[in-house]
């Protein structure tokens, strides 16, 4: 577990990724005197130097790092220190092409990227925990180093190896799991089809079969997977703990799911000393704002609610995706400040200088290649300047409105083949539900599955389950408390239809929701592609839905609140509420979006008690607050001026695309 590391020494941090690497002596001199007019307090040392370090096996290379540490030091800049061990150079693989990594059609990817590792290569443990114990001893105690950044987004471009070294740890990975092949033929359902196992080296990994493979043996790889890459965070976290006292480990996250899906960061945040996240506008037409605080929420969540870090995001366009478009005039400051608003202590971005060369040398940086006469450079000196000025919110907490439920585990399960619908989508829904709720001005606290019985109905008077397929046997138990101490539940269809080894729950669906919900679901209905069908509530309203329906049956107690006008379910209930104890669990049996959606999500919040913001569209209250004081960001993403009501009933201006912070002391 992570050492009790004190953060005192970090500041409330602005800078990003500094390659120096890449540049000669002189310009570091230059990079150095620009940071310091940018007011940069940190920047993160060293991720892709490994090559640089270690130019041929056993021989170290140090004094240019020794250079600009101290360089940096000397003018008051901090520094992220990272372990290199995402990329190896290029005379690692030669000597060890055995720990790159291969994929599930058994191709072995070559060199010539980043992240192309085995995790479960001894040689290359060995070879990180020698890089990382070299860079440790003699750097673990230098003034500047105030964190360590180990590896780097982990997950990211690959996780899984379907190699034969994979192959035999997964199978110690399962006798520690299972103990006995009964246990795992029993947990895998391996009676089906004939896949029973009668010795430990029967088990592979899934690589490619005829037809669909075992789901539940797929779901534990991927299990494994994200514990093989963990193990190897913690083995490096560990060295660093040891060599470096008191100084915090982290590595950066990429908690969005917009942007990966193959890391549990629940069971990660266990491990480091520090939560940090990167994170990127996805330009796929969605309003990429809500994007931004739902990653900013469920970051702030993974860490249990304590500040966090962004180590990493743009000053303008990325160069990854298919379209890659400038951020306009003021986003920049909305997008890094509306991050500190819901817990970052700072903005880091990807990177300081822009590079000439290699493959992101049309990602935007703090430094564009037209240099300090730009728009870009205007905006990160005001932005530092904007930043230091916030120092005294450093500890504050965010204050939340609401809660939902997000699991990685059931996004893994719930994307195995044949499914109900291929169309069924966990993210989809999330967003979706997120969207309506930040369109009410709520900001939220995310919670995995395990330990809902502890959420408070009074901290937390709405809690909504977006979607989540793979539930434990306890979620029962613990949403009945949560509800009957006077929580409001919202729950979206597919939800608690199987345990952890994707295997149906006894009974009828929803499972593991049955009870809490007060109904049962005989069957499934999924819509064809293009198919509609209409709702109509108990008060004559209408609603259109796709994707899905249900054939649901309530149960004693639970009342009818719309059902389906048409289709094959129609007159089957569509949205339902029982009370139960001193609170209620509503259910939404079809797929809803827009207007149609915020409507339900309208009526659980009634329900709930909670009161949404009387605030413009697009413009958001978020509250931090702790022992300096309470700070309400007001961020507007119009084009048109606002005006935001504070506490003492004072109507306070934000310009169009502008960030204002109101300060109250305790």
């Amino acid at each position: 577990m992570p050492s009790a590391a004190p953060h005192d020494r970090l500041p409330l941090a602005f800078g990003g990724d500094y390659n120096p690497e890449q540049w000669p002596q002189e310009v570091w001199e230059e990079d150095i005197r620009l940071m310091r007019e940018a007011g940069v307090t940190m920047v993160s040392l060293g991720i892709f130097a490994w090559s640089r370090i270690e130019p041929r096996p056993g021989e170290y290379d140090f004094e240019w790092l020794d250079l600009i540490i101290g360089m940096l030091h000397e003018a008051g800049i901090l520094v992220d220190l990272a372990t290199p061990t995402v990329v190896p150079p290029a005379w690692f693989y030669r000597a060890h092409p055995e720990a790159l990594p291969v994929t599930r059609e058994g191709v072995r990817l070559a060199f010539g990227s980043r992240g192309a590792i085995c995790h479960s290569d001894p040689d290359y443990r060995a070879a990180a925990a020698n890089i990382t114990s070299r860079i440790g001893e003699r750097y673990g105690r230098h003034p500047a180093v105030v964190m360590w950044h180990v590896h780097n987004e982990y997950g990211a471009p690959v996780l899984t190896c379907f190699c034969d070294t994979c192959a035999q740890a997964f199978r110690a990975w399962l006798q520690d799991r299972y103990g006995t092949l009964g246990a795992l033929n029993q947990a895998w359902g391996t009676a089906f089809w004939g896949q029973l196992y009668d010795d430990w080296e029967e088990i592979g990994v899934p690589r490619a079969t005829p037809t669909v493979g075992n789901p539940a043996h797929q779901l534990d790889f991927q299990r494994f997977a994200d514990g093989q890459a963990r193990a190897n965070f913690v083995a490096e976290r560990d060295i660093l703990h040891r060599l470096s006292p008191g100084v915090p480990v982290t590595t950066n996250f990429m908690v969005a799911p917009s942007q990966c899906q193959s890391i549990d960061y629940w069971e990660w945040a266990k491990e480091v000393d520090l939560v940090t996240n990167d994170h990127y506008l996805i330009t796929d037409g969605r309003r990429t704002h809500v994007n931004l605080a739902l990653a900013a929420d469920l970051t702030r969540s993974v860490a249990g609610g304590a500040p966090w870090l962004l180590l990493e995001h743009s000053t303008s366009g990325i160069n990854w995706q298919r379209h890659n478009p400038a951020k306009e005039p003021g986003q920049m400051a909305r997008n890094s400040l509306g991050h500190v608003a819901r817990g970052s202590e700072g903005a880091m971005f990807f990177q300081w200088r822009q590079s000439r060369s290699g493959a992101e040398k049309f990602h935007s940086s703090m430094l564009p290649h037209g240099g300090t006469g730009t728009r870009v450079w205007r905006e990160v000196t005001d932005l530092g300047r904007r930043v230091a000025d916030l120092a005294d919110l450093r500890g504050t907490r965010t204050r939340a409105d609401v809660a939902m439920v997000w699991s990685w585990d059931s996004w893994w399960a719930q994307g195995l083949e044949w499914r109900p619908s291929e169309d069924l989508d966990a993210r989809e829904r999330l967003d979706a539900f997120y969207e309506a709720l930040y369109d009410r001005h709520l900001t939220v606290d995310f919670f995995p599955p395990a330990g809902l019985g502890e959420i408070d109905p009074s901290r937390y008077p709405l809690l909504v389950v977006p979607q989540l397929y793979s539930a434990p046997a306890s979620v029962a138990a613990d949403l009945e408390r949560y509800v009957s101490r006077g929580g409001t539940l919202l729950v979206s269809f597919f939800s608690g239809i199987v345990d952890e080894h994707d295997t149906v729950h006894p009974g009828a669906y929803p499972g593991a929701l049955r009870d809490v919900l007060g109904l049962t679901v005989e069957e499934f209905d999924p819509l064809l592609p293009g198919e509609r069908i209409a709702v109509r509530t108990s008060h004559g309203d209408s609603w259109e839905a796709d994707l899905w329906s249900e054939y649901v049956v309530p149960g004693d107690g639970c009342e009818t609140v719309a059902v389906f006008a048409d289709g094959r379910t129609a007159g089957r209930p569509a949205l339902t509420r029982r009370a139960l104890g001193d609170g209620a669990a509503w259910y939404l049996a079809t797929r809803l979006s827009g207007a149609d959606l915020a409507a339900v999500v309208d009526l659980a919040l009634a329900d709930a008690g909670v009161m949404p913001l009387d605030l413009p569209r697009d413009v958001e209250l978020v509250v931090r607050e702790g022992e300096s004081g309470v700070f309400r960001f007001a961020v507007n993403h119009t084009g048109a001026d606002v005006k935001v009501v504070l506490p003492d009933g004072s109507r306070a201006a934000v310009p169009a695309g502008a960030v204002e912070v109101f300060r109250e002391p305790r």
